[in-house]
């Protein structure tokens, strides 16, 4: 159950840090102090909702597609995101593709990334058995 929540924070964080990534890297992309934490988490729950239904239809119905899912379900969190929030604004088509490709490319690293520092093993802190 920890670990469950422990991904849970994961997913969350790794979303913060790219929805965050995008509004400090491109220009058309702003985040409201206020509305973060919603943008947030209507970005997570959208990404795990959109992401495997993507991955579904695209492997049913039009494999080669599989590699664009996760940019595909990425635009339509943030479109989501924007809607639904006041956290999260991002105008102009350049900015919505730049958008795009900087919140997947740092989610995916960051999810990748903070179980790595957040689940790890703590060996070197645990006294030897004897």
């Amino acid at each position: 159950m920890v670990r469950f929540f422990l991904r849970i924070a994961v997913f969350l964080g790794s979303s913060a840090i790219g929805l965050l990534a995008a509004a400090w890297l491109v220009s058309g992309v702003s985040l409201s102090a206020l509305g973060f934490l919603t943008a947030v988490a209507i970005f997570t729950v959208a990404q795990a909702i959109l992401s495997p239904f993507f991955v579904k239809l695209a492997s049913r119905y039009a494999s080669a597609f599989l590699g664009g899912i996760g940019l595909l379900s990425t635009f339509v969190a943030l479109l989501l995101a924007s809607l639904l929030s006041t956290g999260l604004s991002i105008r102009g088509v350049g900015s919505w593709i730049a958008a795009t490709v900087v919140v997947w490319l740092v989610t995916a690293l960051a999810t990748v990334l903070l179980p790595a520092l957040v689940l790890r093993d703590n060996k070197a802190e645990k006294p030897p058995a004897t």
